[in-house]
């Protein structure tokens, strides 16, 4: 096997330029021992929400609390329906199914891989309470019809934004356009932690409040516990180190454009590989920069024996999972997105990506195609 030319994510290249001022920042947490919640977790709510232009921010232990305590606080419950896409990570349907509600499917749009909007209502039904677009790879859905389908029908809509942290849509920020908006601050993610954190936005106080009921073991007040909830608090460390990182997050989704811009120039017109497109109505951050090959598996092992780190985002649809298999779901339910699973090659992704490790990448991954 070659040696590691390019890796697919590169976090010590991120984090070693400010390695420094995130010890410093978690120094300070130290000194005061804010270690469950505090002052550190609600400095960064307030940044957090001034940069996705909300009223409000809730940190939470994870991205799959975010999803979770967003339906909970919604009241979505036993019997309830919840339209998403199949294509996505699993804890999108998990947090569906641990509200005690069924997550109801509707295939991606074959370009930009976020729901088919025009498939959206035929999915509705009587038992229906919210619909959950994901904002894949870090392009938004379009948000403006799937707002006038809640409406329409008086639906709630939680923006999986787990990859979102920046993503614009007509010049709006991604998690401030539904009722609630739900944040992955997984290492590996645009604006990662080092550990596990995720974060919450709303415009709405009421439903900011019954968030941190829900994180806080169902309290308002200490030991007085008004709902079952769950322990679900950020911790002060992974805030302190948030608050640094997102001083520069802007600065890295925009190191994620130009490496994606350069994959495109290099990469266009070549046979048998199709590109992401950019929406016309948004801007993406690429969290992942997803191509699309036949004979994916081979490729990719060829790739990885030239040293090209690379991955799958995601093999499985989730219909097609063992896990929801009580659902019936069958191959041939959702066919853009059964295709996308068996397609997609994700290429290295990450800020600090050079010109040269770019034009590695593209080089092996032309000599791997023949």
């Amino acid at each position: 096997m070659a040696s590691n030319k390019v890796p697919f994510l590169d976090l010590k290249a991120h984090h070693d330029p400010i390695r420094q001022e995130v010890m410093a920042a978690m120094s300070a947490v130290i000194d005061e021992n804010a270690f469950a919640g505090g002052k550190f977790v609600t400095k960064f709510e307030e940044e957090y929400a001034k940069f996705c232009e909300t009223k409000f921010s809730v940190g939470v232990a994870n991205g799959t609390d975010s999803l979770w305590f967003s339906l909970l606080a919604l009241g979505v419950g036993a019997g309830d329906e919840v339209i998403t896409a199949p294509m996505t990570f699993m804890a999108t349907a998990e947090a569906i199914t641990y509200a005690g509600a069924k997550p109801v499917f509707v295939d991606i749009d074959p370009t930009t891989y976020t729901i088919d909007v025009t498939k959206i209502e035929a999915a509705i039904t009587p038992r229906t309470k919210a619909i959950m677009p994901v904002h894949l790879f870090g392009q938004s859905a379009d948000m403006d019809p799937i707002m006038a389908i809640a409406k329409k029908h008086n639906l709630f809509v939680v923006e999986d934004a787990a990859q979102a942290q920046g993503t614009m849509y007509k010049g709006r920020k991604a998690g401030s356009i539904g009722h609630a908006g739900s944040f992955s601050f997984y290492p590996g993610k645009n604006l990662g932690a080092w550990g596990e954190a995720g974060g919450i936005t709303t415009n709405d106080a009421a439903l900011r409040d019954r968030m941190v009921m829900f994180r806080e073991h169902g309290q308002k007040k200490k030991y007085y516990h008004d709902v079952v909830g769950w322990n679900g608090r950020m911790d002060g460390l992974q805030a302190a180190v948030l608050s640094v990182k997102l001083k520069y997050l802007s600065k890295a989704n925009g190191g994620r454009r130009r490496a994606a811009a350069l994959y495109d120039k290099l990469l266009a017109g070549t046979p048998g590989v199709t590109l992401p497109v950019e929406a016309a109505y948004g801007r993406s951050i690429y969290h992942v920069y997803a191509i699309r090959v036949a004979q994916r598996d081979v490729i990719m092992q060829r790739m990885t024996e030239r040293g090209i780190g690379t991955g799958i985002h995601y093999p499985v649809p989730v219909h097609l999972q063992n896990a929801y298999a009580n659902l019936g779901g069958k191959k041939g339910d959702f066919p853009v997105s059964e295709a996308c699973g068996d397609s997609f090659l994700s290429l290295p992704m990450f800020p600090e990506l050079t010109d040269q490790q770019i034009e590695t990448v593209v080089k092996e991954l032309k000599a791997s195609l023949n």
